[in-house]
């Protein structure tokens, strides 16, 4: 029987270094290193992932100087007292039987700290800070200082470092016209501009010698106004393939342009087609990145020749055992990344400890322990929605008799609300994993009616979790109880068909995904039709007619007229999805929807819905009103177990409803299953 995946497991050879197959765990910024121990706990962080089959994996950024720092705390890699650190991870990961690179990052205006330089004294959008000029020669020092960063990478045993030329950071300023204002040597004409890479590659590559890996992380589409040109990238390419790279990375978007390029709404490979353009104009290996987070996904990559290795980053966040999985045939036991950057580039970006939404385990593989229970004790979990879910799971691995109740007939809770969001199809994943994992050990599944405290007594479990949940808040409007008037879950499970306008109260996390819900046009026929729509909604100029690869976005279909109403003062979704609330919005604001903040509800009528606004009263002639303001526990089994003297865990969204999120819900019901 053939393999389902022949061209990922298919192995390649760069250089001296054997690869068994084509899978590249991608850079992430995890924050490891800065903890206590860090660096043997990102040894045991990258170890895991290479027990388990990752053909190559690379770092996170590591600055080349002190001006190349992402922040003040973060890392550099300039002396010689610095390699031991380093070691524990590769000797870590080495012993696994992986190989590893570690990418030298300098972000130049992009740092987070007042030491920042850049080619030209431009602020970044996305920093309040303004970066110093270079002087010529504090460049030729920075090229140094790669240079000297990756001697030191060398004698810390790493197979090869990652040159980071793309994102915006840097090299890739350095690259643009619109970061790009020098008239020396360093700037000017495209052959000046791409001075800085080519020297960079040319002198490291002298240095290190032929067996070390460098890999490139190329920028194929900037994505921003006055980016590189496709003449320009292909140039640099085939000028670094010659100064001695010895596999491309592809780089896509700089991280102040105005296109996601990996939140969940992405299509799944949404980029690989750039990859495919380049690699028919170099004659090395080139590796597809972003929103491939399947190995079906992968091997179509591949299949289809738009490249010759793919990345996962976040997809060994959810799962450490990805690739062997796939390798045995295994993909329903992944756990599949689902891209909703909560627990990984939300925490990252407020500079806390990465994780992951699916998996709390991530970044924290030697705090948890997943050794086998004294005691194994019959475990009842109530409630089969993502806390539930998760504490069964825990438990049952732990190896407890662990059953599970769903008053529902089917396990997921929220999720299943979740997936039927337009671009959140792939929390049905999380649903699939657990569900697949509850099976394969054993968990006795009770579907399909609410289980009594009485019930519950008489199987004398030894431990109770009550995972129940929430309920939609009822808030104090007059008129609630009209007819037009439908809450967020009678919309999502019911799916009735609603009118042309409408009004939702309620602008936070859930008001968001209703909005979507109800401004999204038709969904695509195929993958084929979403990303070309997703392409010209978004302005991806996918000829590369205009430098940065942009174009005028082609204006979203008005499906609906949708008013998203908040209480609150500030913009919609506060506080909900750091990298990715801004995307929501705008796709929002190019589908109509109005935004209105600072309300008072006043009433619900057969008119509509009646508000006041800045003092003024305005009437929202609406067919049907959406309630999403919030959620309360559905905790009465908490109360009717105490009655009868029986304790009980409780957890997630039946613990508390202020501020739930998936991450708290899942992660709870982690650490509870695991210390039963």
């Amino acid at each position: 029987m053939s393999h389902p995946y022949p061209h990922l497991f298919q192995p390649l050879d760069l250089g001296s270094t054997h690869l068994p197959n084509r899978i590249v765990m991608g850079s992430m910024h995890t924050l490891l290193e800065e903890t206590d121990d860090g660096f043997n706990k990102t040894g045991a962080f990258f170890a895991e992932r290479a027990r388990n089959g990752v053909a190559l994996m690379v770092t996170g950024g590591v600055g080349p100087n002190q001006q190349g720092r992402l922040a003040d705390d973060e890392h550099t890699l300039e002396h010689p007292d610095q390699v031991p650190n380093h070691q524990l991870i590769t000797k870590a990961v080495h012993d696994a039987g992986g190989k590893i690179l570690m990418q030298i990052l300098h972000p130049g205006r992009y740092g987070q700290h007042d030491k920042l330089v850049a080619p030209s004294a431009i602020r970044a959008p996305i920093n309040k800070r303004v970066p110093r000029e270079l002087a010529s020669n504090e460049i030729e020092q920075t090229i140094e200082d790669f240079v000297n960063c990756s001697l030191l990478a060398q004698q810390a045993k790493y197979d090869g470092v990652e040159i980071m030329g793309s994102e915006g950071y840097l090299i890739n300023q350095f690259l643009a016209p619109c970061t790009n204002k020098r008239s020396d040597q360093w700037g000017g004409s495209a052959e000046n501009r791409m001075r800085l890479a080519i020297e960079i590659i040319t002198r490291t590559r002298a240095a290190v010698g032929e067996d070390f890996i460098l890999m490139y992380r190329i920028s194929l589409l900037d994505l921003v106004e006055g980016g590189s040109s496709w003449a320009d990238t292909v140039a640099l390419a085939q000028a670094l393939e010659k100064a001695g790279v010895t596999i491309f990375n592809s780089g896509i978007g700089w991280h102040e342009s105005r296109i996601p390029t990996i939140a969940h709404s992405v299509p799944a490979a949404a980029w690989t087609w750039a990859s495919g353009k380049l690699r028919r104009e170099i004659s090395i290996p080139i590796i597809a990145t972003n929103r491939i987070n399947t190995p079906e996904q992968g091997e179509t990559v591949l299949a289809n020749g738009d490249a010759d290795m793919v990345s996962m980053a976040r997809p060994f966040l959810a799962d450490p055992a990805f690739v062997s999985k796939a390798q045995n045939n295994q993909a329903d036991a992944i756990n599949t990344c689902i891209g909703c950057n909560q627990a990984c580039l939300d925490l990252i970006f407020r500079h806390q400890l990465c994780s992951c939404m699916v998996n709390p385990r991530a970044c924290r593989e030697t705090e948890i322990d997943l050794s086998p229970a004294a005691i194994p004790k019959k475990v009842a979990v109530v409630g089969g929605g993502p806390a539930g879910l998760s504490c069964a799971l825990s438990a049952a691995e732990r190896g407890h008799e662990v059953t599970l109740y769903e008053a529902a007939d089917r396990l997921g809770g929220q999720f299943n609300m979740a997936a039927i969001i337009p671009g959140k199809s792939d929390y049905a994943h999380t649903v699939r994993y657990f569900s697949h994992q509850l099976e394969q050990l054993n968990v006795t599944l009770s579907l399909g009616a609410p289980v009594t405290a009485e019930e519950l007594q008489q199987q004398h479990f030894d431990e109770i979790v009550i995972a129940t949940g929430v309920t939609p808040r009822t808030p104090e409007i007059p008129g609630l109880d009209h007819p037009k008037v439908i809450n967020y879950q009678q919309l999502l499970q019911q799916q009735p068909v609603l009118g042309k306008r409408i009004a939702i109260i309620g602008a936070g996390g859930i008001g968001m995904d209703v909005a979507e819900y109800l401004a999204a046009p038709a969904e695509p026929v195929d993958s084929t039709e979403s990303l070309r729509s997703f392409m010209d909604y978004w302005g991806v100029d996918q000829n590369f007619s205009n430098p940065g690869a942009l174009k005028e976005p082609t204006p979203m279909p008005e499906q609906r007229a949708i008013f998203l109403c908040q209480r609150q003062p500030g913009l919609p979704g506060k506080g909900v999805g750091l990298t990715t609330a801004w995307a929501h919005r705008l796709t929002l604001q190019k589908r109509g929807v109005q935004f209105l903040a600072e309300v008072e509800y006043l009433k619900i009528d057969d008119q509509g819905l009646t508000i006041r606004v800045d003092g003024q009263q305005q009437l929202l002639e609406v067919d049907h009103v959406v309630n999403c303001a919030g959620q309360e526990s559905r905790n009465d089994l908490v109360n009717e177990l105490a009655a009868l003297r029986i304790n009980c865990h409780t957890i997630g969204g039946a613990k508390d409803a202020d501020k739930l999120n998936a991450v708290r819900a899942i992660r709870e019901g982690s650490e509870v299953g695991l210390a039963l």
